[in-house]
């Protein structure tokens, strides 16, 4: 379960999932300077929206994906905030593949393998395996890729980095 788990927060203290219990979350690895970064837009309007009925955004920063999260954490805040005005939680940057993954994401990454996908995700695995990447078994493919997990801690659903955070509002306001 989602909530056995404890991850690196911004400041370098350990904090615990477990103070999640009962809400909707939306746990996302994220980049600074990714074609997809826009997303952070429509992450912080649902934040925005949801918040006060219980719903939370875990924002893992990772680097893994063509160096596109440069900077320290407080570099990635700055510019966050800046730029999109994100007020969800962020912490420290992960590894989401690999031996270094981080425990969290293994976790989900093997309970949840595969994604929720659009018409515009074959066209970006393509161009990643193209350039080396691996986009077949659990491994997460790209930055912005997306878990929902309900209240109880389940993940309900994968979703691909191509597949915009307002289409996944629906599945959402079904489990608030």
């Amino acid at each position: 379960m989602i909530y056995n788990y404890k991850v690196k927060d911004t400041n370098g203290e350990m904090a615990s999932l477990d103070e999640y219990k009962g809400k909707v979350l939306l746990v996302v690895n994220t980049a600074t300077g990714c074609g997809f970064t826009p997303q952070y837009e429509g992450l912080q309007k649902l934040y925005d929206k949801y918040k006060d009925r219980g719903f939370e955004i875990l924002d893992f920063p990772c680097n893994q994906f063509f160096n596109q999260a440069p900077g320290d954490d407080e570099e990635i805040k700055s510019f966050c905030t800046l730029n999109y005005g994100t007020t969800f939680k962020r912490f420290s940057k992960i590894d989401v593949n690999g031996e270094g993954a981080d425990p969290v994401y293994k976790y989900l990454r093997t309970e949840a393998p595969e994604a929720d996908e659009d018409d515009k995700s074959k066209e970006l695995y393509d161009f990643l395996s193209s350039k080396g990447f691996n986009t077949s078994g659990d491994e997460i493919k790209w930055n912005f890729t997306k878990f929902l997990i309900d209240k109880d801690g389940k993940i309900v659903k994968r979703f691909a980095p191509t597949v915009d955070p307002e289409k996944i509002e629906k599945e959402i306001e079904k489990l608030l």
